[in-house]
């Protein structure tokens, strides 16, 4: 009777030695699983995050802010990356702001007038809170409507940076929210997530600025000449066109984000040799 007594207490102590020897290796497992269940949950996040989802820009033809039916350039709905990802600015995107604006100066250099013909003043304008440099901004949409391949290549447009006074149009950097307000004025729908002109305002949405857009191969900057010379182009008077040819450059106020219909993305109304890349009306 003893000796069973002392075979079961050892059998019992056998028992508990093993349980808690088998007790660690099965609590690392289990956090093995938790943590790899928990990567590939937030794999699948960043895979949603990397893949924008497009919309709709809307860009009035008319400086009177008369809504346009068709997008402009901006987003459609879309699964493809952004192509300047890369390249992308490290700033955030809040999803609104106050709704004022801080006026970029008009420094002696960028004061100066860029072309000739009809010069037209413009101001450009970041909304306060968010992460961008009024100055600095204004001093990339100085360079883009300066430059060689821009609308002064023509001889006939001119433009002048101002910081106070009259002027023909403001380039406006706002948040998603704050867009969406300035362009749902003018009966346009951007969604928080893309550009539109409501009459003689460039309004900029902050998330395109720092991001780049869907289908457009190039640089940020690029991107951002994209956006100033399509929708100064519509102040300008132009109208969409669309593809002249496969191979040939995409005109600057085609509709490239739904599709280059074989043509090549372009940021610029004109080429390195100055002629003005054109193609067919937009029907």
């Amino acid at each position: 009777m003893s000796r069973n007594r002392t075979a079961d207490r050892r059998r019992r102590k056998r028992t508990t030695a093993l349980r808690l020897l088998a007790a660690p290796a099965l609590l690392a497992a289990v956090i093995c699983a938790a943590a790899l269940a928990m990567g590939q949950e937030d794999g699948a996040q960043v895979a949603k995050q990397a893949v924008p989802t497009p919309s709709v820009s809307t860009s009035p033809a008319a400086p009177t802010a008369s809504p346009s039916a068709s997008p402009s350039e901006s987003e459609t709905d879309s699964a493809v990356s952004v192509a300047a990802t890369a390249t992308a600015l490290a700033i955030p995107v809040p999803s609104t702001g106050p709704g004022s604006f801080r006026t970029a100066s008009a420094g002696a250099v960028h004061a100066a007038t860029a072309g000739k013909g009809t010069v037209l003043r413009y101001k450009v304008q970041v909304e306060k809170g968010i992460a961008v440099d009024a100055d600095e901004a204004a001093e990339e949409v100085v360079a883009i409507l300066a430059d060689k391949r821009g609308w002064t290549a023509n001889g006939r447009n001119g433009f002048k940076l101002v910081s106070s006074g009259k002027s023909d149009f403001v380039v406006k950097i706002a948040t998603p929210g704050t867009v969406d307000k300035l362009c749902g004025a003018v009966g346009l729908k951007t969604y928080g997530k893309v550009n539109c002109r409501a009459g003689a305002s460039v309004v900029v949405n902050l998330r395109r600025w720092v991001d780049g857009s869907p289908e457009f191969d190039g640089t940020i900057g690029d991107y951002h000449a994209l956006i100033v010379n399509h929708e100064v182009g519509h102040r300008l008077g132009h109208g969409h066109l669309t593809c002249a040819g496969k191979g040939k450059l995409a005109p600057v106020m085609m509709q490239q984000i739904k599709g280059l219909k074989g043509c090549k993305a372009n940021a610029w109304p004109y080429d390195e040799d100055g002629d003005y890349i054109s193609g067919p009306a937009e029907s």
